[in-house]
């Protein structure tokens, strides 16, 4: 199997968060990817798909994922049925830092209870 075959997969990822200024190159046999994700969460997923591969330190890859906009961590488009303290475990592990969403986003929130299909979400870095 080829070390792009074996990598498919963080490549399909990333053409579905659509990073920019994707490239894709093999030198001998290591897959040299480099872009820029919108936020760190997209990166970490890029990182996590790299790692779910190739293992912890894989050497058959080598990767230089940027991030446009490091100033929070994600943007997230409240889905129905979802809670502050869904969103906080989903992002954070931990439904309690619900707090820290809701205080991010002050502006279009008045209570952390209250939470509509559509509405964008900052999402601050841990």
């Amino acid at each position: 199997m080829s070390v792009k075959a074996k990598y498919q997969g963080v490549l399909d990822l990333g053409e579905q968060l659509g990073i920019k200024d994707g490239n894709v190159t093999v030198e001998g046999d290591v897959l040299k990817v480099k872009g820029q994700a919108a936020t760190p969460y997209e990166k970490d997923l890029i990182w996590d798909k790299i790692k779910a591969i190739g293992g912890e330190s894989p050497s058959d890859i080598k990767a230089n994922i940027t991030v446009g906009d490091d100033s929070i961590y994600h943007r997230h488009v409240v889905k129905s049925g979802e809670s502050l303290s869904k969103i906080a475990k989903h992002y954070y592990g931990d439904p309690m830092k619900y707090n820290a969403i809701f205080e991010a986003n002050t502006n279009i929130l008045k209570n952390p209870d209250v939470i509509h299909p559509d509405q964008v979400l900052v999402i601050p870095n841990k």
